[in-house]
């Protein structure tokens, strides 16, 4: 994709990757908008980078998604990039006595049908664009699942085929698709302890490796930093169960 001269919407861009991503690309001279739930996140980073601007917004309703993709057409006519960034993590234990099925019904609002609704609701306009490009935020995690977050990985997993089918159904027209699918990162995103965790990569490195494989993206679409191989090749690797294991016993 293109790195410079875009406008580019990112999800859950006030904090970890989304605030790398959009740090990054407004860095580049991009035109940036940060969207999501907590207004004073967003105000913080968007105050932190002259220029970027944020809009506050709720994906998990139909109706909401509708209505905060015309607001974003009607303000941004020229966006041509979607970062579906936006995610929650939680940690189920389905071992439990009584499970708490609310856990797995958020994540799955907000991480398959929230990304699907706005990115259906905003392809008229980026199939409009001489060039465009929707980058889905996956996970590592998606091939390599961890089992304390059974439906965070199933949702990413989702959303890897999801991208695949896409790419496929656009691919004659100036839409391009691409997959990020981070490492285990330094990030708030499983709790406060993550973003110090000596065993995560460091957000700033993260980035760094990503904008430049965004640079120059492979034929297949999947933006993969080194870090992340060990969980994205575990099968065909012939060391799943050994990968999955290790996992099973970080957390």
């Amino acid at each position: 994709m293109k790195m410079t001269g875009n406008t580019i919407l990112i999800t859950g861009g006030g904090s970890g990757i989304g605030r790398g991503l959009a740090e990054a690309f407004h860095n580049l001279g991009n035109e940036v908008i940060i969207a999501g739930r907590r207004k004073e996140v967003l105000e913080f980073t968007a105050t932190a980078n002259p220029g970027m601007k944020f809009v506050v917004a709720d994906v998990d309703s139909p109706n909401a998604v509708k209505v905060f993709a015309e607001k974003i057409a009607a303000d941004f006519p020229a966006l041509n990039v979607l970062l579906n960034n936006a995610g929650i993590m939680r940690p189920e234990d389905f071992a439990a006595d009584i499970v708490d099925v609310s856990t797995a019904e958020a994540e799955i609002t907000t991480n398959i049908l929230g990304p699907i609704r706005l990115t259906a609701a905003l392809l008229p306009l980026l199939k409009k664009q001489k060039e465009s490009a929707v980058l889905m935020v996956t996970s590592g995690l998606a091939f390599t699942p961890l089992a304390g977050a059974p439906t965070y990985c199933a949702t990413k997993a989702a959303m890897h085929s999801f991208s695949q089918s896409l790419r496929y159904q656009l691919r004659e027209t100036s839409v391009q698709v691409l997959e990020l699918a981070p490492p285990y990162v330094q990030t708030e995103l499983g709790g406060a302890s993550q973003a110090s965790d000596p065993r995560a990569m460091p957000l700033a490195e993260y980035i760094s490796e990503t904008m430049s494989l965004l640079a120059a993206p492979p034929a297949s679409g999947e933006i993969l930093v080194k870090r992340v191989e060990p969980l994205r090749w575990s099968e065909k690797n012939g060391n799943f169960e050994q990968v999955f294991g290790m996992l099973a016993t970080m957390h």
